[in-house]
């Protein structure tokens, strides 16, 4: 077995487990991966559909099969030459509910616990009646109707002898210090002990209060989150505490069953869920590959010993991934930027930002979207970390006499204006211009006062500065532009949906081919086996669905009459609704034609009646995406405070475009549209699969994307995939010049991805360390071409993909092009190869150096090919 060559990323659960995949094992070695990357597989909380809500460290998730069903995994892919990535979860575990044995040995001894440094709790907050306590806020209604309503209640555990406070699925344990004055009071009896602290009587509920409130921790109200919590959630997931890995014991204790299951060949890399979440992620990473690397030698002698490690990292426009970093790069959100701006035409930003100012009422770019989310965000979801980072801050200044007179409020408000700019997730160790950059563009902002404020900022939380002030700024960067960026502004911002994606930037609208090449011979030199990636279980939309709405960048001016238009049919079923904030009109305009860019993208199209493709399982996918839109949004609903009647509203709104009554023409108009536009939809989702597949890296392939991937941000994205149909259709052994005609049902960017992965594995050099060079094209066309060639001694292998495919004119019927549209247009390739040429795509084409130089195999035919020389 060599090295990682092609990954295909699967997604566990009870429905999919560990036996499920033994099934598909051939099926993946036929198309070419080398390497199955599996979503986390220790215990999670039981009904999990992800994998990253972890619970126990020690084990597999016995509802995937546990070990010994991996085990039977891994003995298949070991008969196909295959290996096994496995997502791991360092930076947090599930918590509340009941099962996680480190929170709750926290949650009944405090800081006496030996799991109390595991958790980044903060002992000392901002809060006096929280100092040496934990809050937990996970009571579905305030403390005191709890208490009143009986929904807390004292359990007692005839198998261990403990005590615990429930709340429906919540368990709170008591301390054991506390169990002698219990008995004591009851006559030694564990039911006499449940009968004093019943809450049916008033007399029941305040013993049960006074001893909840001698606890190392204090229950809550689940609102009061955002406020006081005192301890690192992932992001604001308050069931998702965060872990302290910087600690070596921690370290081992989460990492201990990863490192066997290398040692013992049962999982041959692994992907860091989340770097940004970690303290110290050069640290981190250092100390894992070394772990794993000192278990290497003593690995079964049929597993590899080489170590893939990929870190899941979203990068800012100009930045670079840490080149200090043991690793072999990142899981490809880079490259999915990269290669979604080449689908997109510069040409056409400023009619759709006309158009967006026209629907969003004044919004003009992104930038100022997601400051507006920042500002948000800090006051409402992440406003208790923000006042821990403070609280930190205003320790430090009260000890330094050149800042004791900072008082809070004063660095609050400097230190808000720092967030709202902060450009990047999160610094690292000596990185120190990211933060002086923010800092001089914000000092024209403040009045002289706050310019000591600033200087003594940048110098607490830049490198030197004191270790619990950096660690504290960066845990709150990363989840700000997290929940900000992804989960606030993408569904805000709708100039254009394909450009709102995971790892990409919006306020970018479209790249050049000079970039893209620049882009892979940067990786080529600095992250050769990177992976690259264009969907995966967290996009916002699938590859596809952002291919198909990337051609309304070249059609700008046509989709501004045409949302238009739609907008003034819909009109009628557009509803006026009283809601908190005061009457709207619903959906307004912005959240309109977001909804038509998302109805575009996922529509099915097809030969079959427009009735038989809008089904109700189509509506219900919108449906369901649309009530997570809206709230992501936070503009007239959110997931803390829902509101009924705008969400009602657009609710009804989309059920009314869907209709399939004879007098709603709008189906059809949308279906003729997307027929438009989808031949060159497919050309582009064809284009960014051959690039995935031949650019320096390691293609990564989502599961069930072998065929066109229309799906919505999760759960859609993780429905299940008809796997049968793809096998089917894989031991066809058609090849791509065959399928073209029936492009519509997908098979053909399957057979593309066979073909180039079987290559693949036949010349794994000419991938992992073979030159990448561009290649010039002149002419009429060069603007919608992209050429390049992966070269060893002996092989020349030459990619050519389309780009701004509607100006092709694809034909529905074939996706073939004018032979005429290519003349003038040449690859100026002085040096290139004899030949002859042949083509991995169409089997039975070879050509010579002539007709490969004038793009003679595009003539007629779908304008994409790789060429083999040698």
């Amino acid at each position: 077995m060599t090295g990682v060559r092609a990954t295909v990323r699967l997604q566990f659960h009870a429905g999919f487990t560990l036996d499920d995949a033994v099934k598909l094992v051939d099926y993946f070695a036929d198309l070419g991966i080398s390497h199955l990357y599996a979503s986390p597989l220790l215990a999670a909380r039981p009904g999990s559909t992800h994998g990253y809500d972890t619970l126990d460290y020690s084990r597999i998730n016995p509802e995937l099969g546990g070990r010994e069903a991996l085990a039977r995994l891994v003995a298949r892919l070991r008969a196909r030459g295959m290996g096994l990535i496995l997502d791991i979860v360092p930076n947090h575990m599930a918590v509340g509910g009941s099962g996680n044995a480190w929170w709750e040995d926290v949650l009944a001894w405090g800081q006496a616990s030996r799991c109390a440094h595991m958790f980044d709790i903060d002992w000392n907050p901002p809060d006096e009646r929280l100092r040496g306590r934990v809050l937990l806020p996970f009571l579905a209604e305030p403390y005191g109707d709890c208490l009143e309503n009986g929904t807390l209640r004292l359990r007692h555990d005839a198998a261990d002898g403990s005590f615990a406070c429930w709340h429906y699925e919540h368990r709170f344990p008591i301390c054991p210090d506390h169990y002698a004055d219990l008995f004591a009071d009851a006559d030694g009896s564990p039911d006499a002990v449940l009968a004093r602290m019943a809450p049916d009587s008033p007399e029941g509920r305040a013993r049960l209060h006074a001893l909840l409130e001698r606890q190392h921790y204090r229950l809550a109200w689940w609102r009061t989150a955002s406020d006081l919590i005192n301890w690192r959630r992932f992001f604001d997931i308050t069931t998702l505490a965060g872990l302290s890995v910087e600690h070596p014991d921690v370290f081992d204790a989460v990492h201990r069953t990863v490192i066997d299951l290398y040692e013992d060949g049962l999982i041959d890399g692994v992907r860091v869920d989340h770097i940004d979440g970690l303290t110290d992620p050069h640290a981190y990473t250092s100390r894992l590959h070394r772990a794993l690397s000192a278990a290497a030698p003593r690995r079964p002698p049929e597993a590899p010993s080489n170590t893939p490690l990929y870190v899941e990292k979203i990068l800012a426009a100009d930045e670079a991934l840490p080149a200090d970093w043991p690793i072999d790069g990142t899981t490809g959100y880079d490259f999915l930027e990269q290669v979604d701006l080449l689908l997109h035409d510069q040409r056409g930003a400023d009619a759709l930002d006309d158009l967006w100012v026209w629907g969003a009422g004044g919004a003009t770019s992104f930038r100022e979207e997601e400051q507006a989310a920042r500002e948000v965000v800090l006051n409402d979801t992440l406003a208790a970390d923000l006042a821990r980072l403070v609280h930190v801050l205003s320790g430090l200044a009260r000890r330094d006499p050149r800042a004791r007179d900072f008082t809070p409020p004063a660095l609050d408000r400097v230190l808000r204006q720092i967030l709202i700019r902060f450009p990047v997730y999160r610094t690292y160790d000596e990185d120190s211009a990211v933060l002086h950059t923010v800092c001089q563009t914000v000092r024209p902002t403040l009045v002289p006062a706050q310019q000591p404020v600033l200087d003594w900022l940048e110098r607490q939380l830049g490198p030197g500065g004191p270790a619990e002030a950096i660690a504290c700024f960066v845990h709150l960067t990363a989840p700000l532009a997290a929940k900000s960026v992804e989960d606030t502004g993408f569904y805000r911002y709708g100039r254009l949906l394909s450009r709102n994606d995971v790892g990409t930037h919006p306020g970018h609208f479209g790249g050049t081919v000079a970039a893209f090449h620049a882009a892979n011979i940067a990786r080529q030199r600095d992250w050769p086996r990177a992976m690259l990636a264009t969907a995966t279980h967290d996009h916002k939309r699938g590859e596809d669905a952002r291919a198909r709405i990337a051609v309304l960048s070249e059609l700008a001016q046509e989709w501004v009459r045409v949302a238009t238009r739609w907008s003034e049919f819909n009109a009628p079923l557009r509803h006026r609704v009283a809601t908190r904030s005061g009457p709207c009109t619903a959906p307004d305009r912005a959240d309109e034609l977001i909804l038509y860019q998302t109805l575009l993208g996922a529509w099915p199209i097809g030969d079959s009646p427009l009735e038989h493709r809008i089904t109700p399982d189509f509506h219900d996918r919108i449906a369901a995406w649309q009530v997570k839109a809206l709230r992501e949004a936070k503009r007239h609903t959110s997931w803390i405070d829902p509101e009924p009647a705008y969400e009602e509203a657009c609710g009804a709104y989309l059920a009314a475009l869907l209709s399939a009554h004879p007098e709603n023409r709008f189906p059809w108009m949308v279906d003729a549209f997307a027929n438009q536009i989808a031949p060159a939809g497919a050309l582009n989702g064809l284009a960014q699969t051959l690039l995935r597949l031949t650019s320096p890296g390691v293609p990564d392939l989502y599961q069930g994307c072998e065929f066109w991937d229309f799906s919505l941000v999760d759960p859609d994205n993780r429905r299940p995939v008809d796997f049968p149909a793809r096998m089917a259709a894989l031991a066809e052994s058609a090849d791509v010049g065959s399928l073209l005609p029936h492009w519509r049902d997908g098979r053909v960017k399957q057979t593309l991805i066979a073909a180039v992965l079987r290559f693949r594995a036949t010349y794994p050099a000419l991938f992992a360390d073979g030159a990448y060079r561009p290649v010039r094209v002149a002419g009429t066309r060069r603007q919608h071409l992209l050429a390049f060639t992966r070269v060893t001694e002996g092989t020349t292998m030459l990619v050519v993909a389309p780009r701004l495919s509607a100006a092709l004119m694809p034909d529905p019927a074939n996706l073939s092009c004018p032979a005429m549209l290519w003349r003038g247009t040449t690859l100026d390739w002085d040096d290139a190869p004899a030949g002859p040429w042949r083509s991995l795509l169409h089997p039975d084409r070879i050509i010579d150096r002539a007709a490969m130089l004038d793009l003679a195999m595009l003539a007629g035919g779908a304008p994409l090919d790789v060429l083999v020389s040698g």
